[in-house]
């Protein structure tokens, strides 16, 4: 799997070969856990992505609704459970503090999906958990983990991946929609890809849909790092002007 991959939930759930319903996967003894996030408008949780640094807010996890029982969004997020034990809440909360405080050497490793439409997800890539913070948002006291933008290579090495490589969350959106959820090119539905038009590589843009396009696995293999001409009924309004000037500029 490869960032900005696009897939049903059902191939999430497939290639991660866990049950992720909970959004939040605390793994124990691996070298990853698992968060599924939103930042689309109704999303249940105040997830955020900062611009500037690429920074993921996630926003902890509610206490279970039940019948009979509180409104979980007047409840302040839990970090054990009725037993003691500790929620997913409290096991990302311990593992952020001790790196925060250096009790842990190096961060834990977060892989991060995004969620772009009903049932669609994209992989955002791995995020090392540097910080957590307990705060109010005006009713209640809620988990704020920080989630920083890592790229993982081969033995297990990590590196701080540029801020302006990811593909912002609004930009995915505003690109599936444009491009009606599938490949630009053949049309196909399956397999599909947040592209670069002008790789990254060579100064393209992640921060703008004019520069992003949905391509299928095949489609993106021909591709390679060559910068193709798509002809320009493919965008619209603004988004072709600009595409169309770029080309004969």
């Amino acid at each position: 799997m490869e960032v900005d991959d696009i897939f049903g939930y059902d191939k999430l759930v497939s290639a991660e070969n866990a049950n992720l319903q909970a959004g939040m996967n605390y793994r124990e003894g691996k070298d990853y856990s698992i968060v599924l996030m939103s930042v689309r408008k109704g999303a249940p949780y105040a997830d955020a992505i900062d611009t500037v640094t690429g920074i993921v807010s996630y926003e902890g996890h509610d206490v279970k609704r039940f019948s009979g029982g509180p409104d979980p969004k007047r409840v302040d997020q839990p970090l054990t459970n009725p037993g003691g034990s500790p929620t997913a809440n409290g096991k990302f909360f311990r593992d952020a503090i001790d790196f925060k405080i250096g009790r842990r050497k190096k961060a834990k490793l977060v892989k991060v999906y995004e969620k772009i439409s009903r049932g669609i997800w994209s992989y955002k890539g791995f995020f090392e958990l540097i910080d957590a913070n307990i705060v109010s948002d005006g009713r209640r006291k809620v988990l704020k983990f920080s989630l920083k933008p890592v790229e993982k290579k081969s033995f297990g090495r990590v590196v701080e991946l540029p801020h302006n490589r990811l593909i912002p969350t609004p930009v995915k959106v505003e690109v599936w929609r444009r491009d009606r959820g599938q490949c630009v090119l053949c049309g196909s539905a399956k397999n599909l890809h947040f592209d670069h038009d002008i790789p990254f590589s060579k100064g393209g843009s992640s921060l703008t849909a004019a520069n992003v396009r949905l391509l299928c696995a095949k489609c993106n293999l021909q591709k390679s790092d060559k910068i193709l001409t798509i002809a320009p009924w493919i965008f619209a309004g603004a988004t072709a002007a600009s595409h169309i000037q770029r080309l004969s500029g």
